[in-house]
């Protein structure tokens, strides 16, 4: 079957680490593990990172990548792959399929039956695809961990990027006021365009917020905690831009303000995203489908830096 995989790793090229072409059909692991035929996949900085051999070391290569994907099971339904799946092998309990198991890229690949997610009918396979990874680090991002419908007022910080820009149609969607920041004056009018008030890195909000979601790291933390009203949830997924902010502690218990950690989500809040995005209207930002066969050039648009919104493969193109 035909699939995008690494062939090696190239920490300064990661494009030079990828392959396309011919791989062994999946073979499920267990009797609990199903096969699904991939009908979109949406790509995330995981793959590049992958290829630069943060997280996959030479020697689980060659390794097929992606994690997202929404496809056919063996039975004839149409669903969505929760990516995350048990893996005795790895220090947390678990793993990222294209860490240890092969990935979504492929015309096939193999899951636990408990991973898959009945897709709506009103969503693509286009737009499912971009949904179990950075749009369900969002969801978890504002509703488990943020507790937004406790809160009026949100900030996303570093908007943009695949979390941060699904944070910003989420909030909206859950009918809050939402404030952006971004370095890039374009990326910006784009998320104006969505509905929330943009605003460069740094810029004094007009009110506080009560719930942030930090993407970006050591840049904006600061901003972050000076935005913050009392009780504010700072939630805290990425650190694109530094990991060790300096942090007044004064400002935090003084606000008391709540700082926490958030990464994926579960298959309850997968299936929860995909109600509100069914209910709601809700549909994924895509920055631009790309035709299976044409995976090197997604990887080089996600590389880019110029992306807005999900990078997708259709595998039917």
């Amino acid at each position: 079957m035909r699939a995008a995989y690494a062939s090696t790793i190239d920490a300064d090229d990661p494009l030079a680490a990828l392959a396309f072409g011919d791989r062994p059909e999946p073979t499920p692991p267990d009797p609990d593990w199903v096969t699904v035929e991939v009908r979109a996949s949406s790509l995330n900085h995981h793959d590049i990172w992958s290829l630069r051999g943060v997280g996959l070391p030479a020697g689980r290569l060659p390794m097929i990548l992606g994690c997202d994907a929404a496809g056919v099971d063996p039975d004839g339904r149409d669903v969505v792959i929760y990516p995350v799946v048990p893996d005795p092998a790895d220090p947390r309990g678990m793993s990222i399929l294209s860490e240890h198991y092969q990935g979504t890229f492929a015309e096939r690949v193999a899951v636990p039956r408990a991973n898959l997610v009945p897709k709506p009918a009103a969503l693509s396979f286009v737009e499912a695809a971009c949904l179990p990874t950075a749009w369900l680090t969002a969801y978890r991002m504002l509703t488990t961990k943020g507790r937004v419908a406790d809160g009026s007022a949100v900030l996303v910080q570093g908007a943009g990027g695949g979390v941060a820009t699904a944070a910003v149609v989420l909030a909206l969607a859950l009918g809050k006021r939402v404030y952006a920041t971004s370095r890039d004056p374009g990326k910006r009018e784009r998320v104006a365009e969505l509905g929330a008030t943009a605003l460069p890195p740094g810029a004094r909000l007009p009110e506080r917020v009560d719930v942030v979601i930090e993407t970006v790291g050591e840049a904006t933390f600061d901003h972050s905690l000076k935005s913050a009203a009392p009780g504010a949830r700072i939630v805290v997924c990425g650190a694109t831009a530094g990991y060790e902010p300096s942090v007044n502690l004064r400002r935090v218990f003084a606000m008391q303000l709540e700082i926490l950690g958030s990464t994926m989500g579960t298959p309850g809040e997968l299936a929860e995203l995909l109600e509100l995005c069914e209910t709601g209207g809700v549909r994924p930002v895509v920055d631009g489908v790309h035709g299976f066969e044409q995976a090197p050039d997604a990887f080089a648009r996600l590389l880019s830096g110029d992306v807005f919104g999900k990078v997708v493969l259709d595998h039917t193109a």
